[in-house]
């Protein structure tokens, strides 16, 4: 069984985590991963300037970063492995911005970035952003997909 711890910094609570929580693990389930632990934080612009400048020395804000870990907890004590891969930190601040540019729905776009950021923890990457890249490829796939799933209210 997989789990999602989800928080926020620099923003108000959304009342929506709920919904991103069963839509992170859907994605997980057609993903075919199990028991990993997976956590993802909300945050402003502020915030995540701050990593993208610390982490890749980009002092600008971004939409989406990964944090992979790639920590297998092994089993004890009758509990079962748990698998770590990581942290996925969205801003909401440059969601929106991307929703104006792209014009798309918000809640396509929130969708689009944490199966970003999943597909990011899960080992795969892309030196681009041409849709011809086999992981945003992927990423389309799983949103059209998962097109009948709603976050935002």
């Amino acid at each position: 069984m997989n789990q999602a711890s989800i928080d926020v910094s620099g923003i108000e609570i959304p009342p929506w985590l709920n919904s991103a929580n069963s839509f992170i693990l859907k994605v997980l389930d057609i993903l075919e991963r199990d028991n990993w632990d997976l956590s993802v934080v909300f945050c402003n612009n502020e915030f995540i300037r701050r990593l993208n400048a610390g982490y890749r020395g980009k002092d600008e804000a971004t939409d989406v970063l990964s944090f992979p870990l790639g920590t297998v907890l092994e089993k004890k004590d009758g509990i079962e492995s748990r698998y770590l891969p990581g942290d996925i930190v969205i801003s909401l601040e440059t969601l929106r911005e991307n929703v104006e540019y792209f014009q798309v729905p918000e809640d396509e776009e929130l969708r689009r970035l944490l199966i970003h950021g999943i597909l990011h923890l899960d080992g795969m990457d892309h030196t681009t952003n041409d849709e011809k890249e086999p992981m945003l490829q992927l990423q389309e796939r799983l949103l059209d997909c998962l097109a009948g799933e709603r976050i935002l209210p």
